[in-house]
């Protein structure tokens, strides 16, 4: 009976007894072995998610806080996106009215530009033209030295007024009343003040550049002095009627190394035909001239390309 446990259990009805041999009680021990292996194994694998199901839940919750970093950095690019294109836009805008008027620009300035031209290179071309036209026109004389006078006479022979021998007149007289102001047609220095009561008067002689100098005859009175510098439109002096006149006016006459050319295309000079004085006034090497001021022109504007359409065939 060793091998043998006996279980009495007693109750109202009687007492029942229960024998467990030893292969039965090896039974259960393993059984009760497996259930404790498998409650631990189980509690190990509740652990393991529970866990996993924290973390999971961590991840999540960075998830959504990226998901929402994303979704912020999403509307911000799409504003920016927008913010692009309207700048974008504008600038377009802006090119098309750049190139409108370029074609204005180019227009005045007399310019033939190729279809497939880049636009910069459009540009630069213009700013060396344009800018080569006001070099010339602030440099050379151009324009009238009196305002709203009237031409009494011009370049060429006729029978002096007071002497009454044919001479050549070698400048153009203004009918205008004795003060009238005088102003400078071009930059330059002051060369010559010379008071006289024989001749051309009271005299000035105002040297330009490129070899250009004007002068004025007959004056009442000066407002410069020998060796000062003037800028176009500066006041110079005053009309009068000294030296050898028959009257109130102003002598204006135009050199070119010391040879006098007609006053007249000088005066009628200007922006709006400024071709006009290459085909006008002969004599003087006008190709070169523009060539060395384009030159000088787009070193100063450090272009990125060309030089100005050549005005050499115009000066033919």
């Amino acid at each position: 009976m060793k091998d043998k446990i006996t279980v009495s259990i007693s109750s109202i009805h009687g007492t029942k007894h229960f024998s467990f041999g030893k292969k039965t009680r090896h039974t259960f021990r393993v059984v009760s072995y497996a259930i404790f292996v498998g409650v631990l194994v189980t509690g190990g694998i509740i652990y393991y998610l529970v866990n996993e199901a924290e973390f999971s839940k961590l991840k999540v919750q960075e998830l959504e806080n990226r998901s929402s970093t994303l979704s912020k950095e999403i509307t911000s690019l799409v504003a920016l996106k927008g913010n692009l294109e309207r700048d974008l836009a504008e600038r377009e805008e802006r090119m098309l009215l750049v190139s409108d008027r370029l074609d204005d620009l180019e227009k005045v300035l007399g310019m033939d530009t190729q279809e497939d031209e880049a636009l910069e290179s459009r540009l630069d071309t213009a700013a060396i033209n344009s800018s080569m036209r006001v070099a010339m026109l602030t440099q050379i004389p151009n324009g009238a030295p009196v305002k709203n006078a009237r031409i009494s006479s011009g370049y060429g022979k006729r029978v002096h007024p007071i002497t009454g021998k044919v001479k050549t007149h070698r400048g153009q007289d203004f009918a205008v009343n004795r003060g009238t102001p005088i102003y400078a047609p071009a930059d330059g220095a002051i060369e010559v003040t010379r008071a006289s009561n024989k001749g051309s008067g009271n005299f000035i002689r105002i040297l330009h550049t490129y070899g250009f100098s004007s002068s004025y005859s007959h004056l009442s009175k000066f407002a410069v002095k020998r060796g000062d510098f003037v800028k176009k439109g500066d006041l110079i002096g005053y009309s009068g009627n000294t030296g050898l006149s028959s009257g109130p006016h102003l002598h204006y006459e135009v050199r070119f190394v010391g040879r006098s050319l007609d006053p007249k295309p000088f005066m009628d000079w200007s922006v709006d035909n400024f071709d006009s004085i290459f085909k006008n006034i002969r004599g003087i090497a006008w190709e070169s001239l523009v060539e060395k001021i384009e030159l000088r022109v787009s070193r100063q504007l450090q272009l990125s390309s060309q030089k100005a359409a050549p005005l050499s065939e115009k000066s033919k």
